[in-house]
């Protein structure tokens, strides 16, 4: 159940999305407030930009969305170990691409906690 507090803030992002929403229709360049990805840039991408080309989860398509993908490797959902195996694979591979450091030798350390925690 929903606090009222909540149902105000939803009532503003409403709001604030309509005016946006509006000012585009009209042509005017609203820009982002996020720097995420859009969903229709996420659908453009080719399968082979996914840690988990199957299921379309966990884009590598920088450093930032990276070490999300590593960050969150145990949240996904619907997936074998074998599929874990090989999007760790696929991690590891964009992790040197863009520079970003990984200290667990496989995705079974990040349950553990990675090596400063054994």
């Amino acid at each position: 159940m929903a606090t009222e507090r909540q149902k105000q803030a939803a009532k503003r992002n409403i709001g604030k999305a309509r005016k946006a929403q509006r000012a585009r229709a009209t042509g005017v360049r609203v820009p982002r407030q996020n720097q995420g990805m859009s969903t229709a840039e996420k659908d453009r991408l080719p399968d082979a930009e996914f840690a988990f080309p199957e299921q379309r989860k966990e884009p590598l398509t920088d450093a930032r969305h990276v070490r999300n993908a590593i960050a969150r490797f145990d949240q996904v959902e619907g997936v074998t170990d074998a599929e874990r195996d090989l999007a760790w694979q696929r991690i590891v591979t964009a992790a040197q691409r863009y520079g970003v450091a990984v200290s667990e030798a496989t995705w079974r350390d990040l349950a553990n906690g990675g090596k400063d925690r054994r």
